[in-house]
């Protein structure tokens, strides 16, 4: 078994981060995750939302991977389960792999909260715990799928920047738009137009 674990700041609101967390597939930084799917939401009494979607994703194992592994395909898919908690200001995804499970699990856990020190930025915390069973060489595979995970860790990161970045194009869009095509006094009121 390896355990990874990082921290990351994203200097935006968790309100922001957490609105991108949730878009953040497909994007550029990591084509690896070919399908999304939602398979359950609801909100809870407390108000806390709860997602359920399937990942479809495309690894592109390592040769040597496949041949001590003795995975053909690499399509594998992922279970992930998302608790947002508007109250608290905390966002918890758990994610596991539930494809190749008799040879390796990944369970990840991604907790995004408002940081203590710094209320207008969002601290990331992330672990991983990989393990490999029944090949050889199992502490070897266990470290290359680590790294493997830091580097996607990474790239997951730049694509939350990818979708804010994304989203204020948008808005800054959308306000253009409104301020030429609506001219009632009311609107120009809240755009500060005269």
């Amino acid at each position: 078994m390896k355990i990874w674990t990082s921290e990351h700041v994203f200097n935006h609101p968790w309100e922001t981060v957490t609105a991108a967390a949730m878009q953040k597939y497909p994007n550029p930084m990591n084509p690896s995750v070919v399908g999304v799917d939602v398979l359950h939401r609801r909100v809870d009494p407390s108000g806390k939302l709860h997602s359920l979607r399937l990942l479809s994703t495309d690894w592109g194992l390592p040769s040597l991977v496949r041949s001590l592994t003795g995975a053909s395909r690499t399509k594998t898919y992922v279970r992930e389960h998302s608790v947002v908690d508007p109250v608290e200001k905390k966002m918890e995804l758990k994610s596991t792999n539930i494809s190749f499970t008799n040879v390796v699990s990944v369970d990840e856990r991604l907790i995004y909260k408002p940081h203590p020190q710094h209320p207008d930025k969002t601290l990331l915390t992330q672990e991983a715990i990989v393990t490999v069973k029944g090949v050889s060489l199992s502490s070897y595979l266990e470290s290359l799928m680590a790294s493997s995970i830091s580097s996607n860790a990474s790239k997951g990161r730049e694509a939350i920047e990818w979708v804010i970045n994304k989203l204020n194009a948008e808005i800054v869009e959308l306000t253009a738009s409104a301020r030429g095509s609506i001219r009632t006094p009311m609107a120009e009121a809240a755009f500060g137009e005269k």
